[in-house]
């Protein structure tokens, strides 16, 4: 009987550990996931001074993440392919990529409820927009 306790008690102390080990790991990620964000800076970008051409760009904040494809015809962004978007709430930010081709801009609104999927997207944007090369 007090070897049943003993394995029972191992057993159950096993589980509550693994699941503080998981557990810890997903706060200390989300914590981070929460700093990458707030420290986003999209930088504004002079179209006069990107060449035409397919430029590839993402961003990772852990959470979420986003590859993107923008090109560039006659100095204005003609279309932004979301290639990647690594989320679990965030799916109704995807739009925002037809918000920065209207609007030939990356400062555009946030999708309200999807704030932090529309600044990654921003980020993989701006990223490729920034890199010296096009693919």
């Amino acid at each position: 009987m007090k070897n049943k306790k003993k394995i029972l008690l191992s057993g159950i102390g096993f589980i509550v550990g693994i699941g503080l080990i998981f557990g810890g790991n997903y706060l200390y990620r989300a914590y981070k996931y929460q700093q990458i964000v707030a420290d986003i800076e999209i930088q504004p970008i002079d179209l006069a001074k990107v060449s035409d051409g397919v430029y590839s760009g993402h961003f990772d904040a852990l959470l979420v993440g986003a590859k993107t494809k923008v090109t560039v015809k006659g100095h204005k962004i003609s279309a932004v392919e979301l290639v990647e978007h690594k989320t679990e709430l965030g799916e109704k930010a995807e739009k925002i990529v037809e918000d920065v081709v209207s609007q030939q801009s990356l400062e555009v609104d946030t999708v309200s409820g999807a704030t932090n999927s529309s600044k990654v997207i921003l980020k993989s944007i701006d990223n490729a927009l920034n890199s010296e090369s096009n693919d």
